[in-house]
């Protein structure tokens, strides 16, 4: 048997593996069982018009301003991190290892209720304790998204600057930063879809209606409509509607840069 049958036959015992595991789990389905808990589509019309107006509206927020404190912090923590003062190097160190290994959710228990607890007559609005709580997480991954890109520029272009009598804040300012910002845009995209994700934790919180995400939506869905996990299936389904867009603009722009450096 030649290299090409033995490939052709391996490749065929694969299809048919594949193929029989399908069938199985098919023929091993409830699908009337299935149907009620996976897709009673039939009885979700009480969660909507809220789960766009409301949850929809509000995950979008949550990531946008998550986003924008994550983005700013971790800048500074990106040019302290480079910096030749030390102190400033080993606090960004300090805080973006601290931020990268604590989960999230542990974040928002935090600032959501264990500020309030240490400091008595002290409330934060939901959408504060979320902006801060998932920017400081985010913060710490975009410090170090940016100072990678930040020391992918040539060091040329800085002392081409320098040499100029350029000002070594105003070189970082307007010909470094920027730069840099074209290299990290995949990264970038790609912490936008986790944050959009991360999100979802702000259920744990509790709020009102008027403050109620997707997935807040979706799990009270669950409790006082009878339709099984469809509620959260549906809310999954406008999570997907946000982040493939978003993965495909990643994808873009990983392709634009890696035509670039060619």
């Amino acid at each position: 048997m030649t290299t090409r049958q033995r490939a052709r036959l391996s490749k065929i015992i694969q299809i048919v593996i594949f193929v029989g595991v399908i069938v199985a789990v098919v023929l091993q389905v409830d699908w009337r069982i299935l149907g009620d808990n996976f897709f009673a589509f039939d009885k979700l019309g009480p969660i909507f018009p809220e789960l766009i107006t409301v949850g929809l509206k509000n995950t979008l927020y949550y990531t946008v301003i998550s986003f924008a404190f994550g983005l700013a912090l971790g800048l500074l923590l990106a040019l302290m991190k480079m910096a030749s003062f030390a102190p400033y190097r080993w606090f960004a160190t300090g805080f973006i290892e601290f931020f990268r290994g604590v989960p999230a959710i542990l974040v928002l228990i935090a600032f959501g209720y264990g500020v309030p607890t240490a400091f008595p007559g002290t409330s934060w609005p939901q959408p504060v304790v979320v902006m801060v709580s998932l920017g400081l997480v985010s913060a710490a991954y975009i410090a170090e998204t940016l100072r990678a890109g930040l020391q992918a520029v040539p060091k040329g272009q800085i002392e081409a600057a320098r040499s100029l009598g350029m000002p070594a804040w105003r070189a970082m300012v307007t010909i470094v930063i920027p730069q840099a910002f074209k290299i990290v845009l995949p990264p970038m995209t790609n912490e936008v879809i986790l944050l959009t994700k991360d999100s979802s934790l702000a259920f744990i919180l509790g709020a009102s209606m008027a403050q109620y995400e997707m997935t807040k939506i979706g799990r009270d869905g669950i409790t006082s409509l009878g339709a099984g996990i469809t509620p959260l299936i549906v809310a999954g389904a406008f999570y997907l509607v946000i982040t493939i867009p978003l993965s495909l603009i990643a994808r873009k722009f990983e392709s634009r840069s890696a035509r670039t450096k060619r």
